[in-house]
């Protein structure tokens, strides 16, 4: 009988998808999404009594509430400083010690392996398990990690909102016009990859200009954009900046070809609160400043500046999940699994691509092979949903590298229409992209093969923060009281301009 597993997410049969797993195909929060934490058991012997018999592939689930109940507002973060430790980086890793006790005491045998899926702040806690306690998890798949957690819920978010605001405070683009950008996007670089399919393949190649859809004198303004709206647009895309062009975030803040997500903050009309603010004020408030409660905190209140900057990001010690330093996730065999989608309007997969960047860096690609794969799904917004094909298996690829040596390949992707599979394509390790061989069907996935470009079109991943990137400013926190005490009390974090001790 073959061992049995554990895993953060999912049901026996069939396997769980990015849609069944951490947060739903299309997650209505960034960053609260939670994943389940699952284990399975290896059968006990036949002679064991009154415990139950693991069948054969069997896969037992736990979940976790990350330490706290409450509403979205974040208020349950006020004064609580052990459910912002949960939430931060212990509630996972407790929910896995205790999945495998019961599993043991249940079976009579303790799990085999270990697995973790999740998206969005469960492919958050899936880095933060890597780094922190990496003896948890055999394998891990982290899906549009929001690993930057206090940069994207404050600096990114924002920017989405502010950027498009007036001098009286009324928004310069609505929602009406996000599929006339689309459109001209797609028309631009659709036919970049060689194929005409209404997708990018790679956003980084495509060089859309919004200024190109503006309107011509006696146009009709349906049919295009005002100047005060293609900028918009075009500080949408690039990402958050202070008055002298310092990037406050990695460059592309919104990967051409998303447009039709961008709801998330462009509204239908003037008067309305977008999610973006929904998600900066509620972090901002309860959770984002080391003790500090401040429920009349707004968005103007934050300021655009490097020293605003380093003052927020403090918190990142604990919250964020930015150590690219994992051998000791390597050492113990441990296989992660990162993956994003294209067109994510949550969480830009600049984000992620820094991260594995900084991997390579820090251990070697050589050594980041060995254990280490990344995944780019066109057209897929965030954990789910978009124009692409969006119903795909993470869980197995991992389960397979970790129990059979088996290295991750072609991952197919689906797009599922009215309950009919519509299209299928391939989606090979980064950096290899799909191209179509010019017979058949292009939205069969059997058409299609892997080509490496033969550079990398990306922007750098050169920004303030980009020193965040590090394992020597992590602190581990405790409860005093209504306080959060940190420690290391000092690191090169607290020293930096704007830092004040908490």
């Amino acid at each position: 009988m073959r061992p049995r597993r554990t895993a953060t997410c999912g049901a026996p049969s069939p396997r769980p998808t990015p849609s069944s797993c951490g947060c739903p195909s299309r997650a209505g929060r960034s960053g609260t999404c939670r994943p389940a934490a699952a284990a399975s058991a290896a059968a006990p012997p036949s002679t064991t009594r009154r415990r139950r018999r693991a069948r054969d592939g069997t896969i037992a689930s736990a979940t976790t509430d990350m330490g706290h109940q409450g509403s979205p507002d974040g208020s349950w973060a006020a004064d609580d400083p052990q459910a912002q430790i949960d939430f931060a980086y212990r509630g996972v890793h407790v929910t896995s010690q205790a999945a495998k006790a019961l599993i043991k005491r249940f079976y009579g045998r303790s799990p085999a392996y270990s697995y973790f899926d999740g998206c969005s702040d469960g492919g958050r806690e899936g880095l933060m398990e890597a780094q922190r306690y990496p003896g948890d998890f055999d394998g891990i798949a982290a899906g549009a990690p929001a690993n930057d957690m206090v940069v994207q819920n404050t600096f990114h978010h924002a920017w989405n909102v502010l950027t498009n605001l007036d001098a009286d405070g009324r928004y310069i683009l609505l929602a009406g016009k996000l599929p006339l950008i689309h459109q001209a996007v797609l028309k631009a670089c659709d036919g970049l990859d060689g194929l005409k399919d209404g997708l990018i393949d790679d956003p980084r190649r495509c060089g859309f200009d919004p200024a190109t859809i503006v309107c011509a004198s006696g146009q009709d303004p349906s049919t295009c954009l005002t100047r005060a709206e293609a900028g918009v647009v075009r500080r949408l895309h690039d990402g958050a900046v202070d008055e002298h062009g310092r990037r406050l975030e990695p460059a592309i803040s919104h990967e051409w070809g998303s447009e039709l997500e961008w709801t998330l903050f462009v509204p239908a009309e003037q008067g309305q609160t977008v999610g973006s603010q929904n998600f900066v004020e509620s972090f901002a408030r309860y959770l984002g400043y080391t003790n500090q409660v401040r429920p009349d905190w707004k968005l103007s209140d934050l300021k655009f500046t490097v020293e605003s900057f380093w003052k927020t990001v403090q918190s990142s010690s604990y919250l964020s999940a930015m150590d690219p330093d994992l051998r000791r996730f390597q050492r113990g065999g441990g296989k992660l699994l990162l993956w994003h989608g294209w067109s994510d309007q949550h969480i830009s997969p600049q984000s992620t691509l820094a991260y594995y960047d900084a991997m390579q860096k820090s251990m070697g690609r050589k050594a980041v092979d060995d254990f280490a794969r990344l995944y780019l799904f066109p057209g897929v917004a965030h954990c789910g949903g978009g124009e692409g094909p969006d119903a795909f298996d993470v869980l197995t690829p991992v389960m397979a590298w970790t129990e059979s040596g088996r290295r991750p390949g072609t991952i197919v992707a689906s797009k599922i229409a009215d309950g009919t599979v519509a299209r299928t394509r391939p989606v090979y390790p980064y950096p290899r992209v799909a191209r179509y061989d010019g017979t058949g069907s292009i939205d069969d996935a059997s058409n299609f093969t892997a080509s490496t470009p033969r550079r990398d079109p990306g922007p750098g991943y050169h920004w303030l923060g980009e020193r965040l990137y590090s394992g020597d400013y992590q602190t581990w926190c405790s409860a005093d009281g209504t306080r959060l005490v940190c420690r290391p009390s000092q690191t090169w974090l607290t020293r930096e301009p704007g830092a004040i001790s908490s």
